[in-house]
């Protein structure tokens, strides 16, 4: 999929990665719909950025643990080409970045937390794919479910940011390992679902970035795990996902970018 001149839906884009993939997306001639929930100082420096990129953007601030909410993300998308909204193509490509990351030893884990976490990493995700495949289908205007291409290549794209934690889940993450280990199940199961007119696929980061207070000799330890021998970057993770929406031969994928500590 040629992604100049598509519109991208990228939700949790003031964290930094989803930051990093908006921009490197947004540089290839993206136009940008941009979810974000507390951070507005971040999303003002993100607008003021892609503006400069010149390419049409919508910001939507919302918590999307509430399904009212993603329901009001999705109105407000439906108004995109009309008259006072910008005038863009309506999205084909989801990118579900939104996530919370705490560690947590068991003994301190409380309900909320557990419910506040499956619902910011899985359940919104899972909502807002639905509302996805939705709006695509009805925007190609078909009642089949997943009617096939005339071009043999998909129509959507579906991409979900998990984290390597979901396939080897240290110590003290447990219910954030679990969370994203069920949005990797919930993609291999959407890619063949919704295939072929979707293809759907994950991005697993490995370790970006250092934890504030990490001591050069917890961090000396991290390091010797990793066989590249450093830390990734956010613009690595961006160059997965561009690389992701270009392919359209891949499907069902857990791409991990983590230097090779899973191996």
């Amino acid at each position: 999929m040629n992604i100049k001149g598509k519109t991208v839906i990228i939700t949790g884009s003031t964290g930094k990665l989803a930051r990093a993939i908006v921009l490197s997306l947004a540089q290839s001639g993206a136009n940008c719909v941009c979810v974000y929930n507390k951070n507005s100082p971040a999303a003002k420096k993100l607008q003021t950025s892609l503006k400069k990129l010149k390419v049409k953007t919508l910001f939507i601030q919302t918590d999307l643990t509430k399904e009212k909410n993603i329901e009001k993300v999705f109105a407000e998308i439906e108004k995109l080409g009309s008259t006072g909204s910008p005038q863009v193509a309506k999205p084909q490509i989801l990118i579900n970045a939104a996530a919370v990351f705490d560690k947590k030893l068991i003994t301190e884990v409380a309900f909320d937390y557990i419910r506040y976490t499956l619902d910011t990493n899985f359940t919104a995700p899972m909502f807002i794919t639905k509302k996805f495949v939705d709006f695509v289908q009805r925007k190609i205007k078909t009642r089949q479910t997943c009617p096939r291409p005339r071009s043999g290549k998909p129509v959507a794209k579906i991409i979900n940011i998990t984290d390597i934690t979901a396939q080897n889940p240290p110590a003290g993450f447990s219910i954030y390992s679990a969370s994203k280990a069920a949005l990797i199940a919930a993609t291999k199961s959407l890619a063949k679902e919704l295939a072929p007119v979707f293809t759907v696929n994950a991005v697993s980061p490995g370790i970006i970035n250092f934890a504030k207070g990490t001591s050069a000799e917890l961090k000396k330890k991290i390091l010797a795990h990793i066989p590249a021998g450093r830390t990734g970057s956010p613009d690595e993770i961006a160059a997965a996902v561009k690389f992701l929406i270009e392919n359209d031969y891949l499907t069902g994928q857990v791409i991990n970018i983590d230097g090779g500590k899973t191996i």
